[in-house]
């Protein structure tokens, strides 16, 4: 799931705003299973349970894009691509101006 209106994906405003509402949600949730031994036992279900939201509303959102993300080629390939994007591609997209620019020219949702 490469986040970049140049290749393609990520051009729907819809699918935008479902990323930037389920972005803090998966980072949360990350935060809340390693945080776990500290926090307690609730906690490993409660982070597993909001990354997991997060990437299917995010799956939902891809659907509505022109270009879909390139296929998983297998497991790990699912891990690193969804772990990557929510703490480095997406937040670098953000902060480079990439999302302002893909909003402004992204198609208006429906």
């Amino acid at each position: 799931m490469a986040v970049g209106a140049v290749s393609g994906g990520h051009a729907d405003r819809t699918n935008l705003l479902v990323h930037v509402l389920t972005v803090p949600f998966f980072l949360a949730g990350t935060v809340a299973v390693l945080a776990s031994p500290v926090l307690g036992p609730v906690w490993p279900a409660s982070g597993l349970a909001g990354m997991v939201v997060a990437v299917a509303l995010q799956g939902r959102g891809h659907k509505r894009e022109r270009v879909a993300p390139a296929p998983f080629r297998g497991p790990l390939d699912v891990v690193a691509r969804l772990f990557v994007e929510q703490w480095v591609t997406f937040p670098r997209f953000v902060l480079s101006g990439g999302f302002a620019h893909a909003w402004r020219s992204g198609r208006p949702m429906k």
